[in-house]
């Protein structure tokens, strides 16, 4: 499942130049059962299969042995966890090495809780397996590492970077089908393209995201946008 994820684009390419190196890991190749079995019925009943510690438990004592001097973040995908969002994504992207355990079934043995770092989900549903949990982990963290972007402030300006959602963007034609690209984005003026940018940031978040105003410290110049912008909402209505 991960030879996609991990050996195309961008984060292919980050592999091939040795920015980072990515390691799969089948903990069924560490079941002491000769049917490599991982999962077992649940004690007290109950529906589903859970994921035995020993498997896991065996596997993760391998990692740690082939580079004990790193130090490691382990990472449980589970339903349960915190939200991963892109503040933990960037506080992923300065760990030195990341081990990510991906579920199955109906859960795990509990006692597995106690070999990780870290318990994440992607939000509040439930997938399959943790596989695809953690290749969106994955990518959204590779990406941040240094030189992996071409344009490394690409990234520090993304949705949710800066606490806002991204401006609307536009590219040539700068006339299409009659839809124009904004008079102020071909001016050159730099001053008044940075505040249309911050104000169209704004507009958006405020518009599709408002929970998020209520985490970043707005500067008085984004409360007076703010301002302008539910004035023009009004305006509209009329």
């Amino acid at each position: 499942m991960f030879e996609g994820s991990t050996g195309e684009s961008i984060i292919g390419k980050a592999v091939d130049k040795g920015l980072v190196d990515i390691t799969i890991s089948n903990f069924r190749d560490y079941s002491d059962n000769k049917h490599q079995t991982v999962d077992d019925y649940p004690y007290g009943g109950g529906s589903g299969m859970l994921l035995k510690i020993q498997p896991i438990y065996d596997n993760i004592r391998a990692i740690k042995k082939t580079s004990p001097e790193t130090k490691k973040r382990i990472i449980l995908l589970d339903p349960a966890g915190k939200t991963f969002d892109q503040a933990m994504a960037e506080e992923f992207s300065k760990e030195e090495h990341l081990v990510f355990i991906c579920g199955h079934y109906e859960g795990y043995d509990e006692r597995i809780r106690t070999l990780v770092t870290d318990e994440v989900s992607l939000g509040d549903y439930v997938l399959t397996g943790g596989e695809l949990g953690a290749m969106v982990m994955i990518d959204a963290t590779i990406r941040l590492l240094p030189n992996v972007l071409g344009n490394q402030t690409s990234a520090q300006t993304d949705s949710y970077s800066t606490g806002l959602l991204e401006h609307p963007q536009y590219t040539r034609p700068a006339e299409y089908k009659g839809m124009k690209v904004p008079e102020v984005l071909m001016n050159g003026n730099h001053k008044l393209i940075e505040e249309w940018q911050l104000k169209e940031s704004l507009k958006r978040t405020y518009q599709r995201r408002p929970d998020l105003l209520k985490r970043i410290e707005l500067t008085p110049k984004m409360i007076r946008f703010l301002e302008e912008i539910k004035n023009e909402e009004v305006d509209s209505i009329k």
